[in-house]
C-alpha cells in the first residue's frame, strides 16, 4: 500500500509538470505538440539519467525507484517508460523483439486512436 500511494504522489507530481510544461509551451507561443514533444523528449532524458543512477547505485530502495519512475516520470509522460523499455530490448540484444515493440507500439497505438476517434463518431 505504500508504494501504491509513493507512486500516486510521484504521478500527481509529474501530471503537474506536464501541464506546466504545456503553459510555458503556449506562453512562448509554440504549438501544443511542441509541448508534448518537450514532456516526451524531457521524461526521455530523466528516466534514463534515474536507470543510469540506480544502476550505479543499487542501494537506492525499490519504494524510490518506483516513485521517481513509474510515479514522477510515468505521470509526467509514459514515452519515456516506452523509451526506456525499447533501449532495455535493445541492450540485450534482442532487435526482433525491440523492432517489433517500438514499431507496434507507434504504429498500433496509432489505429487505435484513429479506432477510438471513429467509434465516439469521429472521422479519421
Amino acid at each position: 500500500m505504500k508504494d501504491l500511494l509513493l507512486i500516486g504522489l510521484g504521478s500527481c507530481l509529474g501530471g503537474m509538470a506536464r501541464h506546466l510544461v504545456g503553459l510555458g509551451a503556449r506562453h512562448w507561443g509554440l504549438a501544443s505538440l511542441w509541448g508534448t514533444l518537450a514532456v516526451n523528449l524531457l521524461g526521455c532524458l530523466l528516466i534514463g539519467l534515474l536507470a543510469g543512477l540506480f544502476a550505479r547505485h543499487p542501494n537506492v530502495s525499490l519504494a524510490a525507484q518506483r516513485f521517481l519512475t513509474i510515479g514522477v516520470c510515468g505521470g509526467f509522460t509514459t514515452f519515456s517508460t516506452f523509451s526506456r523499455d525499447g533501449l532495455t530490448l535493445w541492450q540485450e540484444g534482442r532487435l526482433p523483439a525491440f523492432v517489433l515493440y517500438v514499431a507496434g507500439s507507434v504504429v498500433a497505438g496509432l489505429v487505435a486512436v484513429a479506432a477510438g476517434y471513429r467509434l465516439a463518431g469521429g472521422h479519421a
